[in-house]
């Protein structure tokens, strides 16, 4: 099957006041893509036409990103609302089996999250780069600076696709606020990892604070190991795969991602480490 054969259906989900387009496509086993902060569907385009290949893929825009609508509320528990609704009405189309879900970044706490509360209908896990227990925080008082000077940053240089399917409307603020959010998200998690029984896969980048050797980047990739270390000590039926790669490999590395997501499917354990 080509990309080209593939049929595309689209439907629209409202929850919380956010329009939220869905794209659905594909043959095989169901599969719903929650994309991670930043990311849309037209920027993920490569990782969602090869899934398709093997999947039925869901996927969608999270809310203040591409064709979904601006909202007043960008909390980790807003975005969490949010794939709850897509995913009750996914649960409407009458697929013939669980869908596995994958995650990236954001997306990844995000399903982690879902399938601890939702465990019956979730038959698999794929969690890149994200839903990471780290021992240490990223963002402590000392870091906050730095941090607020990168998501300045980062707000800048999406005001280029204002407008587009590409867009973000999240403010520099907004991301601050979610970034110190998610460091207390993540300082739980393990306590939802342990309601999940489903398998569960991780596909992590080993620079994910990219591969500079200078200031905070190399303990933040150390932190980030050590994370997942921390995790599969804790839930050893866990499997792993790392990619030299950085936070973006979703997009950089987009065949290897898709070519494990097929051969990690089964009973855990399968999935090279």
């Amino acid at each position: 099957m080509t990309t080209e054969t593939i049929a595309m259906r689209h439907f629209t989900v409202h929850h919380d006041g956010v329009t939220i387009p869905v794209s659905r496509g594909g043959e095989g086993r169901p599969l719903v893509l929650c994309p991670g902060l930043t990311s849309t569907q037209a920027e993920l385009h490569e990782l969602i036409e090869l899934l398709r290949h093997d999947h039925d893929v869901v996927t969608f825009d999270l809310r203040g990103h591409g064709l979904s609508s601006a909202a007043d509320r960008y909390s980790f528990q807003a975005f969490l609302g949010d794939l709850a609704a897509v995913m009750a009405e996914i649960r409407r189309l009458d697929l013939p089996s669980a869908p596995v879900l994958v995650g990236h970044s954001l997306g990844a706490d995000l399903i982690v999250h879902y399938a601890a509360e939702c465990p019956d209908i979730v038959a698999e896990l794929v969690l890149i780069d994200g839903a990471n227990p780290v021992p240490e925080p990223f963002v402590t008082e000392a870091d906050l600076p730095e941090f607020r000077a990168m998501r300045e940053n980062l707000a800048t240089q999406l005001e280029a696709d204002r407008g587009t399917a590409r867009q973000v409307l999240l403010t520099a603020q907004a991301f601050l606020d979610l970034d110190v959010e998610i460091e207390v998200v993540r300082s739980g998690i393990l306590d939802r990892y342990r309601r999940i029984d489903c398998p569960v896969t991780m596909i992590m980048s080993s620079s994910m604070a990219g591969d500079s050797g200078e200031g905070r980047a190399p303990w933040r990739n150390q932190n980030w190991r050590a994370g997942i270390e921390r995790l599969v000590r804790e839930r050893p039926h866990i499997s792993t795969c790392w990619i030299d790669a950085g936070h973006g490999l979703v997009i950089t590395h987009a065949p290897e991602i898709a070519r494990i997501i097929r051969s990690a499917q089964g009973p855990a354990g399968q999935a090279a480490s």
